[in-house]
């Protein structure tokens, strides 16, 4: 397992602190925020063990406050309901006695009955793509600087972006952006560790895809991003130690708001998961 898998791990591992109370912890790596997909899986994390014999089927999820990551998280479980079918929880995250972020996770055991569901996109498979370590040695030297940063490090998810030009100022109408993901290490067999993990990685690329139509990047010192709401369904089983197509796009960006949505699907072409995000683009006043 490598080290950053690892390390992810160890920060989903939340710290029981009484009944319904639990403590989360943020990498030291150097980071002003904590990263919005850290809270979001620590948080399922704390529902997950209030809730038994029942897998979570989706969340939704406001950021209030900037984390700090130099101090613990609290996350305070309110256990709002436990029917025959369903059962409901309500999480909020606390630092310096306010909360920064609050979200209701639903849960409910599968059912037979109809099914369909979306096409995979059909975009070239993860082994037709650059490795990051061909990203490194090949496009590394041509990247803005936040964006050579990001990269250099050792990382617990694996990306392979398949329109990767768009990082180099190449736009695209359609508003879709796809890219492979995948922890960079085997995980254990717990179903709730890679739901988990899904959630944490489902916050990495989403925000950014609002920006391909402009030919733009966060990674860019002209803007200030933060995300301000995230949903996560899940639909089917899946291991997110196995390559996941995640299928974005952007239906708008208005106001300082950029709205996207994905689509993750296995490999198989089974649609395990879908998500939708509002986050904040706001071009820095003092950009030159």
């Amino acid at each position: 397992m490598s080290s950053a898998v690892q390390d992810l791990l160890t920060i989903l591992d939340l710290e029981p602190l009484e009944v319904n109370l639990f403590r989360g912890r943020s990498p030291q790596a150097g980071w002003q925020r904590v990263f919005g997909g850290q809270v979001i899986g620590q948080a399922l994390v704390a529902a997950l063990r209030t809730v038994e014999n029942r897998p979570p089927h989706s969340m939704h999820a406001y950021f209030l406050l900037p984390g700090d990551p130099k101090v613990p998280i609290v996350y305070d479980v309110d256990r709002i309901r436990d029917g025959r079918s369903f059962t409901t929880r309500r999480v909020v995250a606390i630092q310096h006695g306010h909360a920064i972020f609050t979200m209701a996770v639903s849960f409910h055991a599968d059912e037979p009955g109809l099914a369909h569901q979306a096409n995979m996109p059909d975009v070239p498979k993860p082994e037709e793509l650059p490795s990051e370590a061909e990203i490194k040695e090949k496009a590394l030297p041509h990247m803005p600087e936040p964006m050579r940063r990001y990269y250099e490090r050792e990382r617990p998810i694996e990306l392979r972006p398949v329109e990767f030009s768009r990082y180099l100022g190449v736009k695209s109408e359609d508003a879709k952006f796809h890219v492979w993901i995948r922890a960079t290490g085997p995980l254990p067999d717990d179903p709730a560790i890679h739901q988990c993990v899904l959630a944490y990685a489902s916050d990495m690329t989403l925000l950014d895809t609002a920006l391909v139509p402009h030919g733009r990047t966060l990674f860019e010192r002209a803007f200030m991003a933060a995300s301000l709401d995230h949903a996560l369904w899940f639909h089917r089983p899946f291991r997110a130690d196995d390559w996941l197509l995640y299928a974005q796009d952007s239906p708008n960006l208005a106001g300082a708001r950029g709205f996207s949505r994905g689509l993750i699907f296995a490999r198989d072409g089974r649609l395990v998961a879908s998500v939708a995000q509002e986050g904040l683009i706001r071009e820095r006043r003092d950009n030159r």
